[in-house]
């Protein structure tokens, strides 16, 4: 998902995964499973078979791990704030991790063509030696969004025509 927004003089995008479920929509799928399987856990139990009581526990508990780890990961952002005099990329889950400061005039976007017709392409900005990609876990049409933004923001330094190869 890419957003672009424009506040006078400064262009901020963000880009971050899709996101099918809200972590209060996982937290109802969890109790949506956890009535059943404890209550049929419960059942058995009652009827002697109690040691089916820990494993129903450790499956839901298994799940809800797994389904946080999910939205936690798809918390991850990519913030491109492009100002009069200069650019800069937040990277992180949250809050920002990772920042990077380039002046706006060395600035440029390097295009490397999708290796296929899925995928998008991968977008790195570059200034002096230092190049950071951006957008790596985009969807191929999120990245096309986010390569046309930072196109009408920034030159292209650099454009790889590299040869499609069939999978």
């Amino acid at each position: 998902m890419v957003i672009h927004s424009t506040d006078g003089d400064t262009v901020t995008i963000v880009a971050k995964p899709n996101q099918s479920a809200t972590w209060r929509s996982n937290q109802l799928v969890i109790l949506a499973l956890s009535v059943p399987s404890l209550g049929a856990a419960v059942g058995f139990a009652l009827a002697g078979a109690w040691p089916i009581l820990p494993f129903a526990g450790l499956e839901l508990s298994a799940l809800g791990a797994s389904l946080y780890y999910v939205n936690w990961k798809l918390q991850y952002r990519h913030v491109i704030t492009l100002g009069p005099d200069a650019v800069r990329i937040d990277k992180g889950f949250y809050l920002p991790r990772h920042s990077w400061t380039f002046a706006r005039t060395g600035t440029g976007l390097s295009v490397e063509p999708a290796r296929h017709p899925w995928d998008a392409p991968a977008l790195s900005l570059q200034c002096g030696g230092e190049r950071i990609s951006v957008g790596e876990f985009l969807s191929r049409d999120d990245g096309l969004l986010l390569q046309q933004h930072l196109r009408q923001q920034l030159r292209v330094l650099g454009y790889s025509e590299r040869a499609s190869h069939a999978f």
